[in-house]
């Protein structure tokens, strides 16, 4: 018998790709594959592995200042499935226009626990309590409100409601200067 491997299938089916849409048709067709690709890999992997938290953490305060605005920073890791939807809820969830509106955000991405220990041991985040942890700070990084207890490392059971209601609360408080839980005994 002729078994048919993977790369004779795929061999097959390129060659039938070039004969139906012609080389340059194929190669539109894998970059556009590739760029769906690249836009996949950042929507699960929403921490950037060579960022560089401090100078992200600069920039967002300067523009915090110009924009009369807090900084939220966002402390996580790629391989954590709380960090992940925290971070498409920021991003595109009930929360996201209210986040975009009242902070400049930055992801700080902690690795297994590695990376950026200098950013989190500046800002005194419980990483033990779970991810992810989040940090308030004025334009002038002064904190106005950190997780301590791992308020957010339940995301997942949290959901987009949940979310949107815990920044809600931060958000009233951060502007008001006073404290979450002065608002809430549950935060």
């Amino acid at each position: 018998m002729n078994f048919l491997n993977t790369a004779s299938i795929n061999a097959m089916l390129v060659s039938g790709l070039i004969g139906a849409v012609g080389l340059t048709g194929l190669v539109g067709f894998v970059q556009t594959v590739h760029a769906s690709g690249n836009a996949a890999i950042a929507k699960t992997n929403p921490y950037d592995d060579l960022a560089d938290a401090v100078m992200d953490i600069d920039q967002a305060l300067a523009q915090a200042r110009a924009d009369k605005v807090p900084v939220l920073l966002v402390f996580g890791a790629n391989w954590c499935g709380d960090c992940k939807i925290l971070s498409a809820a920021l991003h595109s969830g009930t929360v996201a226009p209210m986040i975009a509106r009242d902070f400049k955000v930055v992801k700080v991405n902690v690795g297994r626990f590695d990376k950026n220990l200098a950013v989190v041991e500046k800002y005194a985040v419980p990483l033990k309590k779970g991810i992810p942890a989040i940090v308030i700070v004025s334009a002038e990084n002064v904190v106005l409100y950190a997780t301590k207890a791992g308020e957010l490392a339940d995301a997942r059971k949290m959901g987009d409601v949940g979310i949107y209601e815990f920044f809600k609360k931060i958000s009233v408080a951060t502007k008001a200067k006073v404290s979450p839980e002065a608002l809430s005994p549950k935060l």
